[in-house]
């Protein structure tokens, strides 16, 4: 770890556990501190995948937005969001809303849209009595350390994510889409490469196939880009997958995916795929008022479970399209 002055940042050296970690001595105002580095610490970001920065004591919603816009003057709009989330202001957001006691698996966030957020700013107001970290693992890394034959069925085929929404359990169809208006989402729906059919009570269901391996459009580095494992059905706490089955049947999962092809990921490779991100996850502990960007392409995040009151603010910037990602597997299932 380095403690830094507001006048110079140096080169980080990175520990293999835990996350890049700036110091710095409280700055007067945190908004022009961030926005006098923005480029070095932008450059820390494509080296490194992510940076957390340590000093600058973020207390409220607006304070944190007033830091994110001059990092990501342009921050971007939540879409097909797979859990609901808060709006504070344009574009800044509440973490999702997930069960204390079940933690997120690695994901890239919105990994399964064709637009999706290059740069994810996290903003720590509260931190929790334990866990709660946001956790990372370098998505080149992770794509060597998979058996060869998995990664090039994956590489080659893609995967599928279905989707099913209802009213009890994930982000509803207007919390997803942003109205519930069929004609606007169907339109959506089209534009976006993603199936989709309504249901005789009103649901509905959709079906999107996406690349799991892409080329990051900055460094051309071949990225392991998914969320293959985090909403596949074998990752849900044993108990709720049997309620959810027993409520909505094996096709109503409000989230599951699959082989390119369609065919079903078992048990046994899910739990592969969380292996091998645990075995290369870096961690640091959140501190009230940090502050951290990630490479959300370059670089996979997680929340950890956790007791007690976390607040963790979200904005996602510099929006980048899976076609400048190529070779990219985006397409109709039918």
């Amino acid at each position: 770890m380095l403690y830094l002055h507001p006048a110079t940042l140096p080169d980080v050296e990175p520990h293999p556990c835990k996350p890049p970690v700036l110091h710095t001595e409280t700055p007067d105002d945190a908004t022009s501190w961030t926005a006098g580095h923005r480029h070095t610490l932008r450059t820390l970001v494509t080296e490194h995948g992510a940076v957390l920065i340590r000093g600058l004591h973020l207390r409220d919603a607006d304070q944190a937005g007033a830091v994110f816009h001059p990092l990501a003057p342009a921050l971007m709009t939540d879409k097909e969001a797979f859990a609901a989330r808060q709006a504070y202001s344009d574009g800044v957001y509440s973490s999702a809303q997930w069960p204390p006691k079940q933690p997120m698996c690695m994901h890239h966030e919105l990994s399964y849209t064709l637009e999706f957020p290059g740069l994810m700013l996290f903003a720590r107001l509260t931190a929790p009595t334990t866990g709660g970290a946001t956790a990372i693992a370098d998505a080149p890394t992770i794509l060597e350390a998979l058996p060869p034959e998995l990664a090039e069925r994956f590489e080659r085929e893609g995967w599928l994510l279905t989707r099913s929404y209802n009213d009890e359990i994930g982000a509803s169809v207007a919390e997803a889409f942003g109205t519930d208006d069929r004609t606007a989402v169907e339109d959506y729906c089209r534009a976006n490469a993603i199936e989709f059919a309504w249901q005789p009570d009103g649901a509905l269901r959709t079906c999107q196939r996406r690349s799991a391996v892409v080329r990051h459009p900055i460094t051309g580095r071949r990225c392991w880009f998914n969320q293959i494992a985090f909403l596949n059905e074998w990752t849900i706490a044993p108990e709720v997958r049997e309620y959810l089955i027993d409520v909505y049947g094996p096709d109503g999962l409000p989230c599951n995916t699959r082989y390119g092809d369609g065919d079903p990921i078992g048990e046994d490779t899910v739990q592969l795929l969380n292996q091998v991100y645990e075995d290369h996850t870096a961690r640091e502990p959140w501190q009230a008022g940090d502050l951290m960007l990630v490479d959300n392409i370059r670089t996979a995040h997680s929340r950890e479970a956790f007791e007690g009151e976390r607040e963790v603010l979200v904005a996602m910037a510099e929006p980048a399209h899976l076609a400048d990602c190529p070779p990219t597997t985006e397409m109709s299932t039918r």
